[in-house]
């Protein structure tokens, strides 16, 4: 018997696993990844493999990390987890929401190895998951976005109808209104986490509409080469995709997933891994925002600072109060914040969003 089944056996017998001590053995700790896209796209897996350079770097030869890229989300998903699994992997990290069933069918063969859903909500023995509050970076890309638009049309490229999504539509419609109280919103619905011709055709879509700002919730560049070409500006997404800077792109939201990365393979090494819910978000650095460029008055940049560090430092939450739903209904009273809960199943565009919710 090796010790990677010693530890399987030790585990079913006292049903321990979570409990183990501190990682001693002389194999490096396996850590495998599963991505969506390609590692080169420069936005959502760039970023998340980003984390995971830091995570050897952060432990060196006491880890062994390895990952898939473009992996579907559905059955090809669960056909490359369990190849990780089978790999001997000891902690594997999947990281798209479409991922979700997948994980915990795998997880459910496999007890003994650790799992972490990247913004899902699924959890068990052996599945945790994380994610961040994007809706907060997106309250200040809206509002510079509100400031910088001369057409008074902002566009949005959503992904899918999905919770997380809708927050960032929501999150930044209501800042960009709150500094330019004529401002409209058009969004197209790409149906893709990373596809560049779809990306381009959003753009290219919204813009034909008189849109001259655009925010993206999609993980490639392509939106941002469209902006380029036709002199408009755009936000990095996922990454911070500073090389279209000083414009189109003037800022971004980026996701810092190394902070969580190290801290949960420490946690696995030392032994102290549960199956938790993380959601971080600018105070806890797994939400940033990208340098805002000189293309960016001076005095918006200093509001749109001052936005993002009330919001990190807890001051200032996105989703205050008074706000309607799209419909008319009453959603939060005067001063009101919305619950972690309600923002878990957003199904809803708030007052003043003219545009299809698919459902």
């Amino acid at each position: 018997m090796n010790r990677r089944q010693l530890i399987a056996s030790v585990a079913a017998m006292t049903t321990i696993s979570l409990a183990l001590p501190a990682w001693a053995q002389d194999e490096p700790l396996k850590v495998g990844f599963i991505y969506v896209g390609p590692v080169s796209d420069g936005g959502w897996t760039y970023q998340h493999d980003q984390g995971r350079l830091a995570v050897e770097e952060e432990f060196g030869d006491r880890v062994e990390t390895t990952y898939l890229e473009s992996v579907p989300e559905g059955v090809d998903a669960e056909r490359a987890l369990t190849q990780l699994a089978l790999a001997g992997n000891d902690v594997i990290y999947a990281t798209s929401f479409g991922y979700m069933d997948a994980v915990i069918n795998v997880a459910a063969k496999f007890p003994d190895i650790k799992f972490e859903h990247n913004t899902g909500y699924k959890r068990t023995e052996n599945v945790g998951t994380y994610d961040g509050r994007f809706y907060e970076g997106r309250a200040v890309t809206g509002t510079i976005a509100g400031r910088m638009t001369q057409s008074n049309k902002i566009g949005y490229i959503a992904t899918f109808p999905i919770p997380e999504v809708i927050q960032g539509i929501n999150s930044a419609y209501i800042h960009a209104k709150k500094v330019n109280p004529d401002v409209e919103m058009r969004v197209v619905w790409a149906y893709t986490w990373f596809d560049p011709a779809k990306e381009a055709d959003a753009a290219n879509a919204l813009m034909a509409e008189g849109v001259d700002v655009i925010l993206q919730h999609t993980n490639s560049t392509a939106p941002l080469a469209q902006l380029q070409q036709q002199g408009k500006i755009g936000f990095g997404q996922a990454a911070d995709m500073a090389s279209f800077a000083p414009t189109p792109r003037v800022s971004s939201v980026y996701n810092n997933w190394a902070a969580h990365y190290v801290k949960s393979v420490g946690r696995v090494l030392d032994g102290t891994w549960q199956p938790e819910a993380v959601w971080g978000g600018i105070g806890d650095g797994i939400v940033a925002i990208g340098e805002i460029t000189e293309a960016v008055p001076a005095e918006v940049k200093a509001e749109a600072e001052t936005l993002r560090d009330n919001i990190g430092a807890g001051e200032y939450h996105p989703f205050t109060g008074p706000l309607n739903k799209a419909d008319g209904s009453a959603w939060l009273a005067e001063g009101q914040v919305a619950t972690d809960e309600e923002l878990s199943g957003m199904n809803f565009f708030v007052e003043g969003i003219n545009a299809e919710l698919p459902q």
